[in-house]
């Protein structure tokens, strides 16, 4: 009973931080309607721009903050000179220009900085967190409270007249043309929000793993984490993460030693095919019905 409380405990710490990475898709997706599959490489690099300032003898405070100013702006200038070209193209050539930049950029930034790991201390210790029977990671608690804090602010973000203004351009472009919200501005604001949520990301997983090009790899359990909670669904980035991280989980822990592992990818694919299958919107997703 103790490593199965053990198991779902530390799964759903996981499965928050999950949702750290799924909340960038999630921003810019409410706000601009547009589906990043660039989003893993952008926590990418937002963990080399970490440990970089960190490199350079900048506290790691101040090399976050800084990081996430620096991140925000990369995320302006990707929908200013690539994302804004693409107005009034299908939305698959969207997406397939987002992919193009995962992959380009999961090629630049270990060919430049190197493709070995880096470490990324935040000083949280590798000791486990006890509680009774159950050994808790401490990274994974840091990271689950951190992605709490980030989906709240990112709830009481959208109430603001800000937040307001990036909903209704998701809703219809032109509508929002007419009572004058700009645009163009909004969504470069989502993608520079997505760029700043990829810092807090990359900073917790770099710490886990280190910072290296398989930080991108974190789309995978993201885009789980989004099509189960819905793409537009704040609140399902949390249960979407929780559940994701869970029997990612709990189903490894009990079939990979029979089958020998790799069970955890396999269940991650099993919720993005069932899920589209049964519930395509997600559980919390809005489902759009349109007039043909």
């Amino acid at each position: 009973m103790a490593y199965f409380a053990e198991l779902v405990v530390n799964g759903a710490l996981t499965g928050l931080m999950y949702s750290l990475a799924a909340l960038g898709f999630v921003l810019i997706y409410k706000s601009a309607g547009v589906p990043n599959l660039a989003q893993g490489a952008a926590i990418m690099i937002a963990g080399y721009v970490v440990w970089l300032l960190v490199s350079f003898g900048l506290p790691l405070v101040v090399a976050i903050i800084l990081g996430a100013g620096i991140m925000f702006v990369l995320g302006l200038l990707t929908e200013r000179f690539l994302l804004r070209r693409m107005v009034g193209q299908p939305v698959i050539m969207i997406v397939m220009l987002t992919l193009g930049l995962e992959i380009l950029l999961r090629g630049i930034g270990p060919g430049i900085l190197g493709a070995a790991p880096k470490p990324l201390d935040l000083g949280i210790g590798l000791a486990p967190l006890i509680v009774g029977d159950v050994f808790i990671n401490r990274a994974y608690l840091v990271g689950g409270v951190v992605a709490l804090a980030m989906v709240a602010s990112a709830l009481l973000f959208f109430r603001t007249r800000l937040g307001t203004k990036l909903r209704a351009v998701s809703d219809d472009h032109v509508s929002s043309w007419a009572v004058g919200i700009s645009v163009e501005k909004a969504i470069g604001i989502s993608w520079g929000l997505a760029g700043m949520s990829a810092v807090a990301a990359g900073v917790l997983w770099g710490s886990v793993q280190g910072v290296d090009w398989t930080l991108s790899m974190l789309l995978f359990p993201a885009v789980a984490v989004v099509i189960l909670g819905g793409l537009d669904s704040i609140w399902g980035v949390l249960v979407g993460g929780l559940l994701v991280g869970i029997l990612g989980s709990v189903i490894p822990g009990y079939l990979d030693s029979v089958v020998g592992g790799g069970t955890r990818d396999v269940v991650t694919s099993l919720i993005i095919l069932l899920t589209i299958i049964i519930r395509p919107y997600g559980i919390f997703g809005r489902e759009d019905i349109e007039r043909i």
